[in-house]
């Protein structure tokens, strides 16, 4: 047990919670009111419903804690915890009636990840940590691929409208020379649990907000993998480059991010 633990506990339970929310606006999807602005710029009611949901739990359990999420103004606190919420990564997604959206709550102190919860409610897998803690699935611990080479794996790749995407072709064309395999599923946090889960070899993004990327990349950490540490001054108001792999394969991704961005 950590210092955090009591914390951790309260938002794998709080996030499988939303989760069961937001699944009962999943399953009557040709009833939901979805906002557009583009593929990738998407909110629907359900966002703004479970974001409120998660929230007023947050508000009656830590009153005096901050939190930052996607579809509704920050709350500053007055404890140096910040909550950070996405109540539905993989909007596109979920719109579409693809099952590959998450819930995403994270718990930072004086802007360093101290518990992350990604729970996917379409399988039923929480994948959850703290820090010097380890990260879990289910209950069982999770580990980071053991390989070492591009060629044992998929990579994940993400990117967004908010940064150029000029340089992903380049990417990925590199990564295929190098005998790899790119993976993409418009849920960069669960593709971030997938790399703590051992199921992707890593994954690289230009730029992630922090909603969507520290809870994943505190399990990274804690499944035994490697990252580009986020900035604790900057990350939760500006986001960051996302960066992270295996331990022994890690080199090799951020090799291949370095060449098209400023790693």
């Amino acid at each position: 047990m950590t210092s955090h633990s009591e914390r951790l506990t309260f938002a794998r339970e709080l996030a499988e919670r939303a989760g069961k929310l937001g699944m009962e606006y999943f399953r009557r999807l040709d009833t939901l009111t979805v906002e557009a602005k583009g593929h990738q710029d998407l909110v629907s009611e359900a966002d703004r419903e479970v974001e409120l949901f998660v929230r007023r739990e947050l508000a009656q359990a830590y009153p005096d804690d901050g939190v930052i999420g996607e579809e509704h103004a920050p709350k500053a606190g007055t404890t140096g915890y910040d909550w950070v919420i996405d109540p539905i990564d993989g909007t596109a997604n979920f719109v579409r009636g693809i099952p590959a959206w998450c819930v995403v709550i994270a718990c930072a102190r004086d802007g360093v990840t101290v518990t992350g919860v990604i729970h996917e409610p379409s399988t039923g897998e929480t994948f959850y940590g703290e820090r010097d803690g380890g990260a879990w699935l289910n209950g069982r611990p999770m580990r980071t691929t053991a390989s070492s080479s591009l060629g044992d794996g998929s990579l994940g790749i993400g990117f967004s409208n908010r940064r150029e995407t000029a340089a992903v072709p380049g990417l990925i064309t590199d990564l295929l020379a190098q005998g790899g395999v790119f993976y993409r599923n418009a849920s960069g946090a669960l593709m971030l649990a997938y790399v703590a889960s051992g199921r992707l070899i890593g994954y690289i993004e230009n730029h992630m907000n922090a909603w969507d990327c520290i809870a994943g990349l505190l399990l990274v950490e804690e499944a035994g993998g490697r990252i580009v540490t986020p900035d604790p001054k900057t990350v939760l108001k500006e986001g960051t480059v996302v960066v992270a792999g295996g331990a022994d394969v890690y080199d090799a991704i951020h090799a291949l991010g370095a060449k098209f961005y400023d790693i």
